[in-house]
């Protein structure tokens, strides 16, 4: 079961990865991006199997979003809105690496 918690919660952080770079160039829709980022992670039970791979599944997308196209440019510009959206998925992945419980004990 917790297999496929951590798969379907994986997925759901690269969806809403995919969502994030296509819709982050407009301020009302970034907003909208932190809101539900930031809402997810701290909602989502922290631990391995839960807060874990839907923040490892949106810094995923924006990796592979960083990487420069064929016509040399990227999908995150270098702008505030692009470097904010960086920044949210930073974010995102230390809340879930920073609340992760210690080492012997249960979740």
């Amino acid at each position: 079961m917790r297999v496929v918690a951590f798969v379907l919660l994986l997925a759901a952080g690269a969806v809403t990865g995919v969502a994030a770079v296509a819709v982050h160039q407009r301020w009302w829709s970034l907003a909208l991006v932190v809101g539900a980022v930031v809402a997810t992670v701290l909602a989502l039970p922290r631990g391995w199997w839960t807060r874990l791979p839907f923040a490892l599944g949106f810094v995923a997308v924006l990796g592979v979003a960083m990487t420069p196209r064929a016509e040399g440019d990227y999908l995150i510009p270098g702008n505030v809105r692009g470097y904010a959206l960086l920044a949210v998925g930073l974010a995102a992945f230390l809340i879930a690496v920073a609340t992760l419980p210690r080492p012997g004990r249960s979740t």
